[in-house]
């Protein structure tokens, strides 16, 4: 196999033309990437009213091969009703998550009951009864509700509206397994827990750290405006304890000069120990109070906690950063000097930094490091956490969380003339600790993975099993369709997102709210979220509810509803008509004042955390491939790291050379929650010796449910674990 040597550039343009193939020519292709919807990958602002493959500042053309491979996806024939004949259960688990993908649409509501051999194919009208006659049984707090990023603002607002009135905020979403420790860090930080700035505001920066994350394989539209930052005499400093093959070379298509002889991205590569990130933005932040270039005035007009955070720093021994960080005094300094000069900085992240058991601490430590400079409050630089399913940030706008905001849910209770419940509701783990305990009999899924994207899979699995009951609403199967399964378990076929009989809309990852105008759906069974969830609500709420649940099968309806009793989304009253996407007010700081009690933002303090492992130990983290997005799988190989397939560790050379092992050995690799056998070593001379790596969803099994206590987020990295031959 040839080795990449550069994220995007012909191959990216080569495979576009054979996914244009697969989905019946380029013109097919085009229609369907140009078509006025948000994109259905992650969550940088694609699309919209903008036409598709345009971005939030009117960049034109922007394609990535995440919204191809959604699209193809979405462009499957549909499953035959023989498929549910053909395959039996333990087939369906054999099934890796890449050939569950390739199944096909489902176009048919199905169930399968424990102890049966097969799925069976059953109507809609049989789905829905069976679901009302179970919540008609039990009690609401038996119940949970659980919600992926990709579904609409209405369908969103829906079900969590549909859930309370039923009695119960056990409402999560998959947040909770991803970026919900940026968002408690900065509201602890700054009253906000969204990104503090525009995407025009990233084109403009100077420089831009890049923690924890791997856009060029996850969010690759973002490699333009690093591709600008570069070009415009700017710093991308990478802090990864892998060094990742579009992190340092990204050729961008769209551009002919990037195309042919590509762009160097980082101009600065740190890798820490994984783990070890809280110790080196603590001793970067260390190092600029040093050298005297953090920005007093700004610290004590526009922050609370500065005398405090300056001790802190002052009494942090540079020993105790280096041994903690994995990093020396000279990286550090050389990262130190880069910000110092910077006049507009922008600290961008991803779950590098939240998928630990002090994630929260991670992010508030960033914040602290813009802070220190003055780069919150200002054009051109801020805080931007990057998020992946394209419309996560706008389901937690809706209130699709266990606490509503006081504001909605004082708007709900007046509007509607009702009581709410206001029981603590469950995070998503506490959900599944609910299922297994049998306190909860009841899930339902609104898109997503549940069982995939869960820490300690066996666990997930035997969880599942529990509830009498478990709904997924999904367009294609997943492994949570074959592994998580419950006593009765029913898949309802929904339609994507440009196949909804009325426009939608979606938030992305900058705030803006943008309008979908949804489409002609592909396949006759498959149903719009939003009649499904209003469907399932009349046949058990009909009676007694203040709601005529059956009017709010139209997405107007819902927008006005939303207009009404959410903060900021006042102008979605009217978007289909006007067709004005817009930013939600409030959430970007151009000027320094805060939503905090003081005005102020609230520096923080922490201790550094002691890297994970003993001796004979390597620390783990779980990573996406270059050909996947989040639990979905689309390519078994891994163009970028040059690895055939998904069985595997990545370990460095003189790991393998100090433990006696050799490449493509199979071996154990065993946590204090599971093991894996038959694993096949990869000499990977990328990542930090002393550190491995595998791949998420199917190493899951390692992943013990250990969380940050503040956010609820599971440590999917720094995971002790051995690895012996077999």
């Amino acid at each position: 196999m040839r080795k990449i040597t550069s994220g995007g550039g012909w191959p990216a343009v080569f495979y576009t033309f054979r996914k244009a193939r697969e989905m019946g020519g380029v013109f097919k292709l085009w229609q369907a990437m140009r078509s006025k919807n948000a994109c259905k990958t992650c969550a940088l602002g694609m699309g919209g009213q903008k036409g598709g493959m345009v971005n939030e500042v009117g960049s034109f053309p922007e394609v990535c091969k995440k919204s191809l491979q959604a699209m193809a996806a979405d462009l499957q024939a549909g499953i035959k009703p023989e498929f549910w004949q053909k395959y039996s259960l333990p087939q369906l688990k054999s099934l890796s998550p890449r050939e569950l993908e390739h199944c096909g649409r489902l176009v048919e509501p199905v169930v399968h009951k424990a102890g049966a051999s097969h799925y069976t194919p059953i109507t809609w009208e049989e789905a829905f009864t069976r679901i009302a006659e179970k919540l008609k049984e039990l009690s609401a707090d038996e119940t949970f509700w659980y919600f992926s990023g990709r579904s609409s603002n209405e369908a969103g607002f829906l079900l969590q509206l549909f859930a309370r009135i039923y009695g119960t905020n056990n409402v999560n979403n998959c947040s909770f397994y991803c970026h919900q420790a940026s968002g408690v860090g900065l509201a602890s930080v700054l009253g906000t827990g969204t990104a503090t700035l525009m995407l025009e505001d990233v084109e403009h920066a100077d420089c831009l750290f890049l923690i924890g994350g791997n856009p060029a394989s996850n969010h690759p539209r973002l490699m333009s405006t690093l591709k600008h930052i570069r070009r415009n005499g700017g710093e991308v400093i990478v802090i990864n304890p892998v060094i990742e093959t579009g992190l340092v070379n990204f050729s961008v298509p769209s551009d002919p000069w990037s195309l042919m002889f590509g762009t160097k991205i980082a101009s600065l590569y740190v890798q820490p120990q994984i783990g070890g990130d809280l110790a080196l933005l603590t001793g970067i932040a260390k190092k600029i109070v040093e050298m005297g270039k953090h920005d007093i005035p700004f610290l004590t007009a526009h922050c609370d906690g500065w005398p405090q955070y300056q001790e802190h720093l002052a009494n942090t021994a540079w020993s105790e950063i280096c041994e903690k960080s994995g990093i020396g005094i000279d990286e550090i300094t050389a990262m130190a000097k880069r910000y110092a000069k910077s006049k507009h900085t922008v600290f961008a992240w991803t779950m590098g930094i939240t998928h630990h058991a002090h994630g929260v601490e991670n992010v508030e430590a960033i914040a602290n490091l813009a802070l220190l400079r003055g780069m919150v409050g200002r054009p051109h630089a801020g805080l931007m956490p990057i998020r992946g399913h394209s419309n996560i940030q706008g389901i937690g706008t809706v209130g699709v969380t266990p606490k509503l905001k006081d504001a909605i849910f004082e708007r709900l209770q007046s509007t509607f003339q009702i009581k709410l419940p206001t029981t603590p509701g469950r995070d998503t783990l506490a959900c599944m600790e609910g299922a297994m305990s049998r306190e909860l009999k009841f899930g339902l899924c609104l898109g997503g993975n549940l069982y995939g994207s869960n820490p300690d899979a066996a666990y997930a699995g035997k969880s599942l099993a529990q509830l009498d009951q478990l709904v997924y609403l999904s367009t294609t199967l997943n492994t949570g369709h074959a592994h998580g399964l419950a006593r009765e378990t029913i898949i309802l076929p929904v339609l994507a997102r440009d196949e909804e009989p009325e426009p939608t809309t979606q938030e992305s990852m900058f705030n803006y709210v943008r309008l979908s105008d949804g489409g002609p759906a592909r396949h006759a069974g498959p149903m719009s979220e939003i009649h499904v969830v209003a469907e399932i609500a009349d046949r058990v709420l009909k009676q007694s509810g203040p709601i005529v649940w059956q009017e709010m099968k139209s997405a107007q309806t819902i927008r006005e509803t939303l207009a009404k009793v959410i903060p900021g989304l006042e102008s979605v009253a009217t978007i289909a008509q006007t067709k004005a996407e817009f930013q939600i007010p409030g959430r970007t700081f151009h000027t320094p004042t805060f939503p905090t009690p003081s005005g102020r933002a609230q520096l923080r303090t922490h201790e550094l955390p002691t890297l994970a492992g003993a001796p004979g130990e390597y620390r783990l983290m779980t990573l996406r491939s270059e050909g996947q997005f989040n639990t979905v799988v689309y390519e078994d190989f891994d163009l970028y790291r040059n690895i055939d397939r998904r069985d595997v560790i990545l370990m460095h050379p003189d790991d393998l050379q100090l433990a006696g092992l050799f490449e493509d050995q199979r071996v154990i690799v065993k946590s204090t929650t599971g093991e894996m056998q038959g694993i096949r070593i990869r000499a990977f001379k990328n990542v930090r010796p002393g550190n491995v790596v595998m791949y998420y969803p199917e190493a899951n099994i390692l992943v013990p449910r250990t969380v940050d206590p503040r956010s609820k987020t599971p440590a999917f990295k720094a995971i002790p674990v051995t690895v012996k031959a077999m």
